[in-house]
């Protein structure tokens, strides 16, 4: 603000330093939409660790084959993911907790759908100063161990509407396990003390999901802000996603500048299978989409470590997000260092020829060399067959221009409303190509000088006066990306021995 000079002196005043320089987003924020044991549902949850994911949702569970891959995420260097909980008819469990009035019950019900609040219990202990206040407990119980898994307590509540301890407001805030079941009418009774259990089953899980509850997921989602990459474990009884639910996540991910990853159907079983049936069995041809074929196998530790297969997509974003954190997003998420934690070996053992016909096809394929391990041997999206001119063949330049293009999507927020004239354009120039210049020195593009890597255009040729009259301002910005080393070629001589003289 300009300092009115009242006095002769020396005047101070501080200049903004303009537009703050661009900051990549995070590249790496994996979704995962499924059934979980326990957890809210129909709303995007993150969670850093798999200790986060345990609490929250109820940790691993045989019904469930989202746990799993959320599991093998953390394990291969996962920093962040979006649990989104659907199912098909759960039914929370009831509480009916008795009062000083016979004819009054409250009822409580377990705060989430699902069959474990029918180990939830709830102790009352009344307030002997104040009849009218009371401490509830809640508690989740193992039913193998019967040790308290979680316990919750709420001090000094009440059956007052409006007072800042009313149960209804406190359990709805505070409780992941407990809520009040419809409206609280019991204004001048008092709870008994003691333990109440659930009614006997009450809490169901529901039924196998269908395409309806993924797609209500997938709604969900639209109050997330930013996510990057998207899986949907096998959920149908048949250990398969509908064709039409990829579709739908497919161009999903297209709208919000993220990445689908897919597992092959479970019916994949040999290659000719594979491509029997590639052309029926996955429907999206998405830029924004890549396929991963076999699946892995390892020890299910709920079945004392037994060797099962299981969905790869989990590991496969874990592997994605630590590339992004050691080499960046234009590395090609796969070779040796691509390596996946944990697995014992491959529901499908795959050869040189048949990885490169199905290379052919845009697939890409989980290998096992015995000095390293399991590893992704790929790196193409859907479009990235061999008949295909697609520019968005690769993984990593197809996420790379989705990064840049939500970066500076974010970081040009503060020129909405600006004057559009030659001041706005140069700073707009000087922000993007900061950024661009950023990248370029951390091995982003190709090019060994700036201009060979990048270019960013905004200017009277941009944006034309016509532009300006309707509010526009036109930015245009060009990278040359890095393409990966898919087939390296070695030519090797043999020179004769020649006598020395």
């Amino acid at each position: 603000m300009p300092i009115t000079h009242t006095y002769p002196g020396v005047y101070l005043e501080e200049i903004p330093g303009g537009p703050q320089a661009i900051t990549g987003v995070t590249t790496s924020i994996t979704v995962f939409v499924g059934s979980a044991r326990k957890g809210p549902v129909a709303v995007s949850l993150s969670v850093f660790n798999f200790g986060d994911y345990d609490r929250s949702f109820g940790g691993l569970w045989e019904t469930s084959t989202m746990c799993f891959p959320v599991y093998d995420f953390f394990n291969n260097g996962g920093q962040q993911a979006v649990i989104v909980r659907v199912h098909n008819g759960a039914q929370p469990a009831s509480f009916h907790v008795p009062t000083d009035n016979p004819s009054q019950v409250l009822h409580l019900e377990a705060a989430n759908p699902g069959s474990f609040g029918n180990n939830v219990r709830v102790v009352i202990h009344r307030n002997n100063a104040d009849q009218s206040l009371f401490t509830l407990i809640a508690e989740e119980i193992d039913p193998t161990t019967q040790h308290v898994v979680l316990g919750e307590t709420f001090t000094n509540v009440c059956f007052t509407p409006g007072h800042s301890r009313f149960l209804s407001t406190v359990l709805e805030q505070e409780s992941t396990l407990v809520r009040v079941d419809g409206q609280l009418t019991l204004p001048n009774v008092s709870p008994k003390d003691g333990t109440t259990l659930p009614t006997p089953n009450s809490g169901s899980d529901g039924d196998v999901l269908t395409e309806a509850q993924i797609l209500e997921g997938l709604t969900a989602l639209d109050q997330c802000d930013l996510f990057n990459l998207l899986c949907i474990p096998p959920y149908r009884a048949d250990g398969n996603v509908d064709k039409t639910v990829l579709d739908s996540a497919a161009n999903y991910c297209e709208m919000r500048r993220a990445f689908l990853i897919i597992d092959s159907p479970s019916t994949w079983t040999d290659v000719a299978k594979v491509e029997a049936g590639f052309a029926s069995d996955i429907g999206t041809r998405s830029k924004n989409a890549a396929l991963y074929f076999p699946r892995i196998r390892k020890p299910n530790p709920l079945k004392n470590s037994q060797v099962e297969t299981f969905a790869a997509c989990g590991a496969i974003a874990g592997i994605f997000a630590n590339t992004d954190l050691t080499r960046g997003v234009w590395k090609a998420p796969g070779g040796i260092d691509a390596v996946i934690n944990g697995v014992a070996d491959l529901s499908v053992v795959l050869n040189d020829s048949q990885v490169g016909e199905l290379n052919a096809l845009g697939i890409n394929c989980l290998r096992s060399f015995p000095e390293l391990g399991t590893v992704i041997w790929g790196a193409q999206t859907l479009q990235g067959t061999d008949n295909s001119a697609s520019e968005w063949n690769y993984i990593q330049i197809r996420r790379s221009f989705i990064f840049i293009e939500e970066s500076i999507d974010s970081g040009t927020q503060w020129a909405v409303f600006e004057p559009n004239d030659e001041p706005l354009w140069a700073q707009i120039r000087l922000i993007v190509g900061a950024f661009l210049d950023q990248l370029f020195r951390q091995g982003a593009f190709q090019g060994v000088t700036p201009s060979e890597a990048y270019f960013v255009k905004c200017d009277s040729d941009t944006t034309t006066q016509n532009d300006i009259d309707q509010g526009i301002v036109n930015i245009i910005v060009g990278f040359a990306p890095l393409k990966p080393a898919e087939f390296v070629v070695i030519n090797l001589q043999q020179i004769a021995g020649q006598s020395q003289s």
